[in-house]
C-alpha cells in the first residue's frame, strides 16, 4: 500500500529539492551540464545511459526549469540542453555533495577534486552563512524553525515548547 506523505513533508524545502534533483541520473546529468556538456549524444556517451532514460530525464529537467532546450541545427533539427539560471544555482549543492564524499576518502583515492581554475590549488568547499561567514555544519548553532508559510504541522515540528531551545 502506498504511503501518503505528511503535509510537512510536502512543504519541506528538502522534499521539494529531492523531487527535482533526487534521482541518480538527474544529478549526473546536471554534473555533466556544469562541465559544459549540452548535447544529447554527449550526455549519452559520457553516462552510458539508455536513450529512453536520457530523454525522460532531460524532459523533466526542462519542465522543472533547470535546463533549456534550444535548437542548434536546422536540417535535421537538433537540440542542445543549456543550464538555466535556476540550473546554475544548483552548482554549489553538487559541489558540496562531491566534497562531502571526498572528505571520507584518502587524497590518493579521490577520482575528482575541485581546484581553483587560475591557480590549480585544491579548494575545500564548505557551506557558510552569507551574513556572518560562519560554517553551517554546527547543528547546535544553526537550527531550522517554522517559516511564515508553515502549516500547523510544520509549526508544531519546528516550534519548541515554551522555555526550551531547539537543538
Amino acid at each position: 500500500m502506498p504511503v501518503r506523505p505528511r503535509q510537512e513533508d510536502r512543504e519541506c524545502p528538502l522534499s521539494a529539492t529531492i523531487e527535482h534533483i533526487g534521482e541518480w541520473w538527474t544529478l549526473l546529468l546536471l554534473h555533466d551540464a556544469f562541465d559544459g556538456y549540452t548535447r544529447f549524444d554527449q550526455f549519452q556517451e559520457n553516462l552510458r545511459i539508455s536513450s529512453s532514460m536520457l530523454t525522460s530525464r532531460l524532459k523533466t529537467l526542462v519542465a522543472d526549469g533547470l535546463l533549456e532546450r534550444r535548437p542548434y541545427q536546422t536540417n535535421p533539427v537538433r537540440h542542445e540542453y543549456v543550464l538555466t539560471e535556476l540550473g546554475h544555482s544548483l552548482r554549489p549543492v553538487i559541489v558540496a555533495m562531491a566534497a562531502w564524499s571526498n572528505a571520507r576518502l584518502a587524497p590518493a583515492q579521490r577520482s575528482m577534486i575541485l581546484v581553483d581554475a587560475a591557480t590549480g590549488e585544491e579548494a575545500e568547499p564548505v557551506v557558510i552563512d552569507a551574513k556572518t561567514g560562519r560554517r553551517l555544519d554546527d547543528s547546535r548553532a544553526y537550527v531550522f524553525t517554522a517559516g511564515p508559510a508553515a502549516s500547523p504541522a510544520m509549526r508544531a515540528r519546528y516550534t519548541p515548547p515554551r522555555g526550551e531551545t531547539q537543538l
